[in-house]
């Protein structure tokens, strides 16, 4: 088997936002699919390594911001270099609040939310898997969503020759969201990612 198949399959990008307590938390994930429409449900990912999956086990809630576009590097670098754990990623960032009380990003970055209550969890071993009922949602702009695609090719900072040489001799995978790069011929099926704590779905190959 083609193990490389799997970064075929398209992504999009979204951040989910929750609640610490003390405060709000904000990470960058890439697995939110709707899954009904009669109720309207989805289920999102989260790596049992994010401190964003500690605390939808503790609440039971959680927003999602559909990334458009329009968003730059920096929503990247704020949501997805750094841990909840030790910093307050929202502390002077700008963004509006849902029905809820959970922070939601501005038109600025963002075509649109869902607000969501988890009705089930199930460990999945390097991830957890959150069903949720949407209890609101809206359309915020019409620019389009970012994928992995858009972001690898238009968002994500090109490497500096020298840089893009090195990794032209090396074997290994990057990270799309932060830019770390594994070397080897293989990624382990379980392996996360050491800066942003993402898994295996977040690298491509070199």
């Amino acid at each position: 088997m083609n193990s490389n198949t799997m970064f075929k399959i398209s992504y999009g990008l979204y951040v989910l936002f929750t609640n610490c307590g003390k405060k709000m938390n904000g990470c960058i994930i890439n697995t939110v699919n709707q899954v009904t429409s009669q109720p309207n449900r989805i289920t999102i990912a989260v790596s049992n390594a994010n401190y964003s999956c500690e605390t939808i086990k503790k609440t039971g809630f959680f927003n999602v911001s559909i990334l458009s576009e329009k968003a730059k590097f920096d929503i990247f670098k704020r949501f997805g270099f750094a841990t909840g754990k030790d910093i307050d990623k929202l502390k002077d960032f700008l963004c509006d609040t849902a029905n809820n009380g959970l922070p939601i990003l501005k038109s600025d970055v963002s075509n649109g939310w869902l607000s969501c209550k988890v009705i089930e969890a199930k460990d999945l071993g390097t991830h957890t898997l959150f069903l949720a009922d949407v209890l609101d949602a809206e359309i915020i702009s019409e620019d389009e969503a970012m994928t992995y695609a858009y972001y690898h090719a238009n968002v994500k900072p090109k490497p500096k020759a020298d840089e893009t040489s090195k990794d032209v001799k090396k074997k290994g995978f990057r990270c799309v969201i932060c830019g770390f790069v594994y070397e080897g011929e293989t990624l382990p099926p379980d392996y996360i990612c050491p800066l942003c704590k993402h898994g295996v779905d977040a690298f491509v190959p070199l």
